[in-house]
């Protein structure tokens, strides 16, 4: 685990390690697309709620520190960019 900046508070670095562990747990116990989660759906959605919960104490602690526009972005959140697959691009000939 990389370790936080310096000029963070105890609490912000509780908080980074807490949502970096749950966001580790859930990811390493998301099975293959069609299988059965291992994880109750109430689990799955107490774990939801405690990393809003952190995002939201993280997101008070930056803007009172005077930092904006920091947040954990989730995988399952929609994103602002598309990504390509680069299977299959082929490079023109010269």
């Amino acid at each position: 685990m990389t370790e936080p900046p310096n000029d963070l508070t105890e609490e912000q670095q509780i908080l980074i390690a807490m949502r970096k562990t749950l966001s580790a747990i859930i990811r390493d116990l998301t099975p293959a697309p069609g299988m059965r989660h291992p994880l109750r759906d109430a689990t799955i959605e107490d774990v939801r709620h405690c990393l809003l919960l952190i995002a939201a104490r993280e997101r008070d602690l930056a803007q009172r520190q005077g930092r904006g526009g920091e947040r954990p972005h989730f995988t399952d959140e929609p994103q602002a960019v598309e990504l390509v697959p680069m299977a299959g691009l082929t490079r023109k000939a010269n």
